[in-house]
Parts: C-alpha cells; structure tokens; sequence
C-alpha cells in the first residue's frame, strides 16, 4: 500500500497525541484484531505506519520554525507525552495566519506564557502553495475551538490545493451543505466537525442517553459539564468563542433520543 501523507493546521495537544501515536504503534502487527488504544488497527488495507506527516502550521513562536518532532513537545502543550522517542520528521512547522486562532485575551501578558500561546513575528506562509509542494493528501485541522475564520481559511487552501479535509474541532464544514457541495463538485473527502475523545465527556453523555433510551426510562433533563485544563480551554475564556461547540456537543446527544 502506498503512504498517507498528511498535512495538520495546529500542533497542539490532540496533533501530539496523534504524532507520538504514529511511532507508538508503528510495529504492531496488523493480524491483531484488539489493539488497546486503537478502535481500529487496519483500515481499507491500511497501517498506522503508513501514516506520513508532510507539512504543519502553527503560530506559537515555540513551535515555528522547529521540526515537528519537537513542535509537538513545546509549550503550551500539556498532553501526557507515551511516546518520548519521536524521531527527526524532516517537517518545519510553517507559520500560518492568525486570525481569530487566538482569542484578544490570549495576545497579551495576562497569563503564564506555558499555558498561553505566544504568537510568532514571522509572516504567514501561503498555506495552498506549501500544501501543493509538501504533497500532501490529507490536511487535518487541530485549531483551537472558535476559529471559524481561520478553519474556513484552511478549507478553502485545502480545496485549491486539490486535497482531502478532516475537521476535528466544532466548526461546521462538512455538515454545511455549501462546504460539502465544493469538495463534492472537486471529488475531494470531507468529514470531521468535531471529533469526539477516545472517551471524554460528549461520547459518555451520549452512550448513557442511549441507555436510558434503550431501558424504557424517559429523559425530561440532562446536561454535562466540561472541566477544562489547556490552552484550547483558556481560549475559550472568551465565551463568544463556544456557539458552535454548545451546537455540536448538544445535537450529538440529542442524537440519540
């Protein structure tokens, strides 16, 4: 089978997870059924080692410029780190636009500089041409919740570069019919809108309405709580910035009733 190159917007937690995961479970053989970790171990033919990080953007002057495999290491990422040993990948994270990425509180000196982000003084690269050179397949979008500007800019590079696009944070593009209608007039994939963690608070709420759906029992109320303890979360400070994530959250448990 031949590589899948991808490409990520944002070299936070969840893209140092996914990095340190590439190398984690590289040598596991692909005859074992149950991988703890993994939902699934071969996909369509596919390995996790055939898995290539080719281009990265970022704008924390602590990851830009460096090579991804120590871009996913640097502050304020705080993620557990089961993979120490992360060989060089050859990927300079490039500068990407700002935009509304960071919140205004985020810009100054109001917080601990390893929990906020610090914002580079190089100039934006163009995010299509760097795509189109890097050969990237795949671009996979980590930016932090709120950024409808900018996820919409990196959208837009990934159709002009002729290149697949997985939204993992709540920002609707592919549940937008005009989004979709673009990547299906190219041809293009499109999925995402908020990824869920392997188990965090939306997939449990979720799983425990379906069983009280399931058991006969009538739900009248329900409501969940997110205890936050990142960068992405201090973000979020500025509330303006969780429309999109109350929508998602909300419609994924109401989903199942």
């Amino acid at each position: 089978m031949s590589e899948i190159k991808i490409a990520i917007a944002g070299v936070g937690n969840c893209a140092s997870s996914l990095i340190q995961g590439l190398f984690f479970y590289r040598d596991v053989d692909s005859n074992d059924k149950v991988v703890p970790g993994l939902m699934h171990n071969v996909i369509g033919g596919y390995r996790i080692s055939d898995i290539k990080p080719v281009a990265a953007f970022d704008i924390d002057e602590r990851k830009v410029g460096k090579d991804l495999s120590e871009a996913i290491f640097a502050k304020p990422n705080c993620t557990l780190v089961f993979q120490k040993e992360v060989p060089n990948l050859g990927v300079e994270v490039k500068m990407g636009p700002v935009m509304d990425g960071a919140a205004e509180h985020m810009k100054n000196d109001e917080f601990d500089n390893d929990e906020s982000f610090v914002i580079s003084k190089e100039n934006p690269v163009d995010i299509t041409r760097v795509l189109r050179e890097s050969g990237a397949e795949i671009l996979i979008n980590y930016l932090p919740v709120g950024s409808e500007e900018a996820v919409k800019y990196y959208t837009q590079c990934a159709l002009d570069a002729g290149i697949a696009f997985v939204n993992c944070m709540p920002v609707f593009i592919a549940s937008d019919s005009e989004w979709a209608s673009k990547f299906m007039t190219k041809g293009l994939p499109v999925i995402g809108d908020d990824i869920k963690a392997q188990i965090g608070a939306t997939i449990t709420h979720r799983t425990l309405a379906r069983l009280f759906a399931e058991r006969g029992v009538k739900v009248e109320r329900t409501y969940q709580l997110n205890t936050g303890g990142n960068t992405d979360f201090l973000n979020m400070v500025e509330r303006s910035r969780l429309k999109s994530k109350k929508i998602s959250k909300t419609d994924a448990v109401q989903s199942q009733l």
